[in-house]
């Protein structure tokens, strides 16, 4: 608290005022000094150990020149001006540039500053709201516990070393645990770079809910992408989502991620990311023929249609066929992978998460986690409360999906073999569904889970709904389960929480 004597106006400046402006009153002192006969004078004394000022005398007005008392003033140091600008002016966010601090200060204080400070302004203003990198790492332990405690069933763990080093982080809020059980079995990881001071990668694992939104399931920081860091991170995912044979893990060609999979997930379907398989073909191979191909037969639904490709791709471009074939078709095209992968067929999930918190992978580690942890309960309430807005049986996305192969569906031909098979035509295609077994020739309704035109044709053909064809992810209850739960701040020993039985 500052006590101001016979100046309202110093009040409205300085209050409360920090010891780093003691470095500014001296110095306006020492000017005042040199100018003889000058009235402008402050007398204060700090109050204990604190790092406020108690104003006993102020005179605020000058009967010298403006020339003589700027002309041997110091410059207020980055430190003093960050102070200032968090306290009194603006924010930190990502938006704001080192152009818009000096602006700032200007308007405010009449203060002009270059590029480079106002870069090391906003840069210590930053550090003031969420602390140095030393800090974050300090504050770990305290954190994932306040965590724990505020969102029950979250999973955390800490790897330290022997000189007591932090080396490795893992973290999977109680929400997201109880959210995948609603969710289709399929696992999506990625790591991206983090740019603090003490570098690192953060590893993520994702999903897809019933309306094809994502779903981040777990994160871990780690020191680098090595055989350790991604074993140890599945292992703790292992904790999270069981191994099982209906269960697929899609990433990218990374030698690491594939040695893992197979240490901690053996029954697991591996799948690889096609677009970083497209981007190795670029670099390899030319021809853009060709690389069409490759695309359509990495997504095709038959055998018989991927085959066909498959040879269009040897003659014209013998090493890319080979190429193609050793690198195991069942990771890589949709026909041949052994596992349900739905339409997941790139990693980009993942890295649209990564995409969603890159302005935080500058943050102290505390300061990421609690981006990340904010980022979920945004999404977590958002979603909760789209889903409880639907009025259909599934989810929105699946319905705009459906509406679309409706029209092209009554322009199809019926015809019943037996109670649950039907024979459907539409020019010279033929193809023969089974409602019952949720089945097609075209293999669009065994691969996706959702009925594929011939499937609805037949279905309305015998007065069947064809809602109850799709798979139960895709139903709107599914989907307000997955966020039923919230995800809460961190518990600082005086909030309280509700949360369901």
């Amino acid at each position: 608290m500052v006590h101001v004597y016979g100046a309202a106006s110093l009040n409205q400046v300085l209050s409360p005022l920090h010891a780093e402006f003691s470095v500014l009153v001296k110095e306006a002192l020492r000017i005042n000094q040199n100018n003889q006969g000058c009235k402008w004078r402050v007398r204060a004394t700090t109050i204990g150990d604190s790092p406020a000022f108690y104003i006993k005398v102020y005179e605020g007005e000058h009967s010298c020149s403006v020339t003589e008392r700027s002309v041997r003033s110091r410059q207020a140091t980055h430190q003093i001006l960050g102070r200032l600008y968090k306290d009194f002016v603006g924010g930190v966010g990502p938006k704001v540039l080192p152009c818009h601090v000096a602006e700032a200060l200007n308007k405010r204080y009449g203060v002009k500053i270059d590029y480079w400070k106002s870069y090391r302004t906003l840069k210590y203003a930053r550090q003031l709201v969420r602390g140095t990198p030393e800090s974050g790492y300090a504050e770990i332990p305290s954190y994932l516990y306040r965590i724990r405690r505020a969102n029950p069933g979250t999973l955390t763990k800490l790897v330290i070393d022997k000189e007591d080093r932090f080396k490795f982080l893992f973290i999977a809020f109680g929400g997201s645990i109880h959210g995948f059980t609603f969710m289709r079995k399929v696992v999506v990881v990625d790591g991206t770079f983090l740019q603090g001071k003490y570098k690192g990668t953060l590893l993520i694992a994702t999903t897809q809910d019933g309306n094809f939104n994502i779903f981040p399931i777990a994160f871990a920081v780690v020191d680098t992408e090595n055989d350790e860091s991604w074993e140890w991170f599945f292992r703790q995912l292992n904790l999270v989502i069981p191994d099982d044979e209906g269960l697929a893990i899609i990433s990218d060609r990374h030698k690491s991620i594939s040695k893992a999979i197979r240490k901690v997930y053996p029954h697991a379907s591996r799948g690889v990311c096609t677009y970083h398989l497209y981007k190795n073909i670029l670099l390899r191979f030319r021809g853009k023929d060709a690389f069409r191909l490759v695309k359509k037969a990495a997504t095709v639904y038959r055998i018989e249609e991927f085959n066909e490709i498959l040879e269009q791709i040897g003659t014209l471009n013998p090493r890319l066929h080979t190429y193609l074939l050793e690198d195991d078709v069942c990771k890589w095209s949709r026909v041949h992978f052994p596992g349900d992968r739905y339409n997941f067929t790139t990693s980009n999930i993942a890295e649209s998460v990564n995409k969603a918190i890159s302005h935080a992978r500058s943050f102290p580690i505390v300061g990421l986690l609690d981006a990340i942890r904010s980022m979920l309960t945004r999404w977590f309430a958002t979603r909760r409360k789209n889903a409880e807005l639907m009025t259909t049986t599934l989810t929105r996305e699946v319905e705009k999906r459906l509406e679309a192969k409706v029209d092209i569906s009554r322009q199809l031909t019926v015809q019943e073999i037996d109670e649950h098979q039907f024979q459907v035509t539409g020019g010279i295609s033929l193809h023969v569904v089974h409602l019952r077994e949720k089945r097609c020739t075209c293999r669009r309704f065994d691969l996706d889970k959702i009925p594929c035109v011939h499937a609805i044709a037949a279905a309305e053909a015998c007065n069947r709904l064809r809602i109850s064809l799709s798979h139960l992810y895709f139903h709107r209850n599914y989907l307000h389960n997955a966020y039923s739960k919230t995800i809460m701040p961190r518990d600082n020993g005086f909030m309280f929480t509700i949360h369901d039985c």
